[in-house]
């Protein structure tokens, strides 16, 4: 027996809180009965709708795509751009990313359709640490780069302190290459924190999430986690909250 939200969650339906919206609001049925309250159990036997629609209890996966720029972090695309999972073609599940990397920003990229797992790394309190890479017009001086490590205010507040280190200069070129590393997910976050700096990021590209890596990818490449990352994962977002 399992609570009504996670089995919705688990089927790649919606996050576990917005499960809880949706029953709440009357939008789950159990065995053709509208369920509204919170706390009920269900077995496997036990046939759930959302919105009429049966949800088909899906195994969980859990992928790491290496994102290539020029790609929608997004299921699907009005415009008709190439989305993250066109490179599932052969994963019948539906699955869909843990968060998004911009448009114009490469990188790794987890997919899953465990929408508990997914809500847990994207919860505000699942400090997960990310490391980008940054290509940025000028040269930062030294104390802009610590202004980034104390946190910096943005429009939409001030960001938590971050690790930031110089790896190379282009004296010729004018330009920089930057790691930084932060465990916020704000939009385009990464890109405004440079700029309000005074340096345009010319090219981003997300190295490290958590404990992974792309070790072994190139650029539009997936593999699929271990149980045992699946379980280090759970440990390190629960560890953090």
């Amino acid at each position: 027996m399992e609570r009504l939200q996670k089995v919705i969650a688990r089927a790649g339906v919606a996050s576990r809180r917005k499960a809880e919206e949706l029953i709440k609001q009357g939008q789950v049925k159990v065995n053709g009965k509208i369920v509204t309250e919170l706390g009920l159990k269900v077995s496997p036997s036990d046939q759930v709708e959302v919105n009429e629609i049966p949800i088909e209890k899906e195994e969980p996966v859990y992928f790491l795509l290496y994102k290539p720029r020029g790609v929608i972090s997004s299921v699907h695309d009005e415009k008709g751009r190439k989305v993250v999972t066109d490179f599932f073609p052969g994963v019948e599940e539906r699955i869909y990313p843990i968060g998004r990397l911009d448009y114009d920003t490469s990188g790794l990229l987890l997919l899953t359709n465990d929408g508990e797992f997914a809500n847990l790394l994207m919860h505000p309190r699942s400090e997960i640490e990310k490391v980008y890479v940054a290509k940025i017009k000028g040269i930062p001086l030294k104390e802009n780069l610590r202004k980034l490590e104390k946190g910096i205010r943005l429009e939409d507040g001030k960001t938590a302190p971050a690790k930031v280190k110089l790896l190379s200069v282009d004296k010729k070129k004018h330009t920089a290459i930057v790691e930084i590393t932060i465990h916020e997910g704000r939009n385009r976050q990464v890109r405004r924190m440079f700029e309000a700096i005074g340096h345009e990021v010319m090219k981003l590209k997300r190295e490290r999430y958590g404990f992974l890596t792309l070790d072994g990818l190139k650029a539009g490449e997936a593999r699929e986690l271990s149980p045992h990352e699946v379980k280090q994962f759970r440990a390190l977002a629960l560890e953090s909250k």
